[in-house]
Order: structure tokens, then C-alpha cells, then sequence
């Protein structure tokens, strides 16, 4: 089985969405590739952090204690973060106001050194990002694991989403439609598989005109447990 052509997919969301105007109101606009190279280092910063501590937990926690989080990580300055020994992180990890998770507070130093890693040819993290087309965004996920700490598996798609950048993710109802139309077959997190569901994704956009964050909101209202209430 192969996969749908987008106007399929589209027209299944909008049944299931009470109608187009019904669709067409719970997609997303993400920012521009000149908006995103403007986001600010800090900003990265923080919602790697975010998206790290809300991974396995309940992310409501996260974001009620997240002014303590700024706060105790000096606003996500990627300079201020790098000038942290290992025993003031280890006392970070201990202070009450936020999540005491030892391994996942090591981690914001760490990804700030990627960051600073990064901007050694380019101008901020944001611009290396933002040079990353739709067709390459599994590439950009990769970079993220594989230079980052714990930026893997879903948790760097969400953070580039939460920030506005453009990308699809692979939420269970979309793994589940491009597993069943056999866009790919084994581990979903593979190189090989990430470049077919990405050139799936870039066969849609050239049908559709329409960024990867919508494309991926679409195909999971239209499929899986998705209803026009839910």
C-alpha cells in the first residue's frame, strides 16, 4: 500500500474536522527561515532544556516550575551556562524549585556547548537551523542527537516545533499512517528510515504548497483516533 496524495489526506482531515473552515483553524504557521536564524541562543537553550524535562514526565509540572528553571539557570545565557563547574550543577540539580533530575540538569551544559560549538561557523545557533530546507529536516534531527544531550528520538522535533521552526513530527497516529502505506519499514529512527518519511513529506509539500508543520497536522487529523471533537 502506498501512500495517499495529499488531496486524499486533506479531504479525510476536513470530514473528520467538521469541514475545511473546521480544519483550516487548527493549523499552525511556523516562522519564516529569516525568523527562525533571529531566534536567540538563549531561546534554543531553553527549550532544549524544556523538552528534555518534560520528556517521561508530566510536562504540566514542567511548565508551572518553569520561572524557577530561568531563573536558576541564568536566563539560558549559553555563556553564563558554560562557566558552570560540575559541583554548582550538582547543587543545581538539588535545589527544590525545580525538577532534581542529576543527569537531566547535566544536560544544559552540555547542549549549550553544542550551541557554542555550532556558532563557530555561524553567525547564532539559530541561522545554523535556519539553513536546513524541508527537505533536509531528518538531517537536522540527526545533527541534534547525535551532537546533543538527549535531543533524540522525539524530543528535538518538539523543540524545533515549539519554537516555531518548520518540521513534521512523528506522532503516533503519523508513524503509525506511514508505517501501514509502507513509506517505511523497520525502526522509525533509522537513517534510511527518516529519509523516506522525509522525501514523503517533500512529495506532499510539492503537491500542497503548504509547510511541513501543516502537512504533518493534517495527516494526523486524518487519520487514527482523530475526530471532529477531538
Amino acid at each position: 500500500m502506498s501512500a495517499e496524495s495529499f488531496e486524499v489526506i486533506y479531504r479525510r482531515a476536513c470530514e473528520r474536522k467538521g469541514g475545511k473552515a473546521g480544519l483550516e483553524r487548527l493549523l499552525s504557521q511556523p516562522l519564516s527561515a529569516t525568523q527562525v536564524a533571529r531566534i536567540p541562543d538563549d531561546r534554543f537553550l531553553a527549550a532544549m532544556t524544556k523538552k528534555v524535562f518534560q520528556s517521561g514526565f508530566v510536562w504540566r509540572v514542567i511548565e508551572q516550575k518553569w520561572p524557577a528553571f530561568e531563573e536558576v539557570f541564568f536566563n539560558f545565557d549559553v555563556e553564563k551556562v558554560l562557566l558552570m563547574p560540575d559541583e554548582m550543577l550538582e547543587k543545581k540539580a538539588t535545589d527544590k524549585r525545580i525538577v532534581r533530575n542529576y543527569k537531566k540538569v547535566m544536560t544544559v551544559r552540555a547542549n549549550a556547548l553544542m550551541i557554542a560549538d555550532i556558532r563557530h561557523d555561524y553567525r547564532s545557533f539559530g541561522e545554523f537551523v535556519a539553513s536546513f530546507g524541508a527537505a533536509e529536516v531528518t538531517q537536522l534531527w540527526l545533527r541534534l542527537k547525535q551532537h546533543g544531550a538527549r535531543l533524540g528520538g522525539n524530543t528535538g522535533p518538539y523543540m524545533l516545533r515549539s519554537l516555531g521552526v518548520d518540521t513534521f513530527l512523528l506522532s503516533q497516529d503519523n508513524e503509525d499512517y506511514l508505517r501501514k502505506h509502507e513509506v517505511f519499514d523497520g525502526g522509525v529512527t533509522s537513517k534510511r528510515s527518516l529519509a523516506a518519511i522525509n522525501q514523503q513529506f517533500a512529495d506532499w509539500q510539492a503537491q500542497s504548497g503548504r509547510p511541513l508543520t501543516q502537512l504533518s497536522q493534517i495527516l494526523s487529523y486524518s487519520w487514527g483516533s482523530n475526530r471532529a471533537n477531538s
